[in-house]
């Protein structure tokens, strides 16, 4: 159907885009561990806007990205509307992790579109301090407090989630592993999704963590984006250690969505022994 063909050029347009960001950032991230030069870059989605925006043909290479997010926010805004086309994708619950994808990606697509617009800060203000100022206004709304601390809850259980789901390998359902992938590429494949997603998991978790701290001690301080939550992790016992591994975790995270770009199943590849009421109709 159109609408499915659709969503399928965007989802794959997408990933691809979530593929450019978490390997720059993990890229990024590497440099950071290894004490290297990021050129005063952090390792969030700030710091891989400004790396595409060094390169030669930048401008091009931002408005693809534009593009490509704009995709992905489209391809999880109709997920939230008519549901996911997979085998209870038309649950509430999965219905409004959807949408907050959609948004999420939206915001970010428009940071990207300030950049690419003006060519200045807009788009690539770093996340920790976006992190600060918006956890120091939160606590002052009516249950303001409360907000954040939910939101650091969420974000907590999210990671646990992603973690749980990625050792189970619960991503493969929804590539077609059998009969595009050889053994040798599902088994590659199949490590790139359960590393990169235990790594993207694990830096969700302690994000939320450091957001619930805030909410506790009333701290805005306290609260950490991508960049400070990843350098944290060479401040414990493993050192640089686990700031590595955890970037190269998210680097691979990003190979992974290329993967997903490239094998993912079609609407029209669903289970056809799947109940109807659990696919999309379109």
């Amino acid at each position: 159907m159109a609408d499915n063909r659709a969503m399928e050029v965007a989802a794959r347009v997408g990933l691809c885009a979530r593929g450019v960001i978490y390997v720059l950032v993990g890229f990024l991230a590497v440099r950071i561990g290894f004490g290297g030069d990021s050129g005063g870059k952090e390792a969030d989605r700030s710091g891989a806007v400004r790396t595409i925006v060094e390169q030669p043909i930048g401008r091009v290479l931002l408005w693809a990205l534009v593009v490509g997010l704009a995709a992905m926010a489209l391809w999880r805004l109709s997920d939230a509307v008519f549901g996911q086309a997979t085998a209870g994708g038309d649950k509430w619950i999965r219905r409004l992790g959807s949408l907050g994808i959609a948004v999420f990606y939206a915001v970010v697509c428009i940071g990207v579109v300030q950049t690419a617009l003006v060519g200045g800060s807009a788009g690539t203000r770093g996340g920790d301090e976006s992190s600060k100022e918006y956890t120091a206004r939160v606590p002052y709304w009516p249950l303001g407090r409360v907000l954040v601390g939910v939101f650091g809850a969420v974000l907590l259980i999210v990671g646990v989630v992603i973690v749980v789901r990625s050792l189970l390998r619960k991503f493969e359902k929804n590539l077609r592993t059998g009969e595009k992938m050889s053994p040798a590429t599902r088994r590659i494949v199949a490590g790139l999704g359960v590393i990169g997603g235990v790594a993207c998991g694990v830096v969700a978790v302690v994000t939320g963590l450091f957001v619930l701290l805030a909410a506790v001690r009333f701290d805005p301080s306290q609260a950490k984006g991508l960049d400070e939550t990843l350098r944290s992790f060479a401040a414990t016992p493993a050192g640089p250690v686990l700031l590595i591994a955890a970037a190269v975790g998210l680097l691979l995270f990003g190979l992974y969505s290329f993967c997903e770009a490239r094998w993912r199943k079609a609407p029209e590849h669903d289970d056809p022994t799947e109940p109807t009421t659990s696919r999309r109709t379109g």
